[in-house]
């Protein structure tokens, strides 16, 4: 008897674990959590990578080798292009491909082993290839270019203008042009008419690594 009263009541707190799960997912799933809540419940999205991307300086790149954890590992890109191995080894990674870099470990990995193992090599963050944001928007900050970025892009990923932002005034200071007196570019762009595809090439112009967007007002 006693022993059946055990198990009753271990099906009972069971049953109440499980309603409470259910009950906290259904929290969850509504449609009217705040949407900071729902952000820490979504896992963080990749930063998509082209194939033909080439690694830069302070890129993060993950390799992994089959069945060895020791070899494997986070490797950061150092300021002389190269990154050191898991196993001690320099292997220079600036301006590759990851399917370059991978025949440049295997070469390394060969010397040690008689079969070497399988391996990939992924880029995990971009750090070399940013654009840089501030001012008026809802998320200043630095955005990775991956690929062709137009501003009119890049104000969409920072959340787009705030109420008083000065939309027909928005500076770009290029990091690869210079002036006569070899100071950085300085260039205006007026979103509105952007959106209205006005004159397009100087107010929607594609962005460069290191460039500098700055949008007044709403400060």
């Amino acid at each position: 008897m006693k022993t059946r009263v055990i198990q009753l009541t271990v099906v009972a707190m069971t049953i109440i674990v499980w309603s409470g799960l259910a009950a906290a997912q259904q929290i969850i799933q509504k449609p009217g959590i705040p949407a900071e809540i729902a952000a820490r419940l979504q896992p963080p999205m990749p930063t998509p990578v082209p194939p033909d991307y080439t690694i830069g300086v302070d890129d993060v790149l993950t390799i992994n080798v089959f069945q060895d954890q020791f070899l494997s590992g986070d490797v950061v890109v150092r300021p002389d292009g190269k990154i050191t191995l898991p196993f001690g080894e320099d292997i220079l990674a600036l301006g590759l491909r990851t399917d370059e870099l991978k025949k440049k470990v295997l070469q390394e990995i060969s010397k040690s082993y008689n079969d070497p193992p399988a391996i990939t090599i992924q880029v995990k963050q971009i750090n070399s290839r940013r654009v840089y944001i501030t001012g008026a928007v809802g998320k200043p900050g630095p955005y990775p270019v991956t690929g062709a970025m137009t501003l009119i892009q890049l104000i969409s990923m920072a959340g787009g203008l705030q109420e008083y932002a000065d939309a027909k005034n928005i500076i770009i200071i290029s990091a690869t042009l210079k002036d006569k007196n070899g100071n950085p570019l300085t260039m205006k762009a007026n979103y509105k008419d952007a959106l209205n595809r006005k004159n397009l090439l100087r107010n929607n112009p594609e962005l460069r690594p290191g460039d500098q967007v700055l949008v007044g007002g709403g400060f």
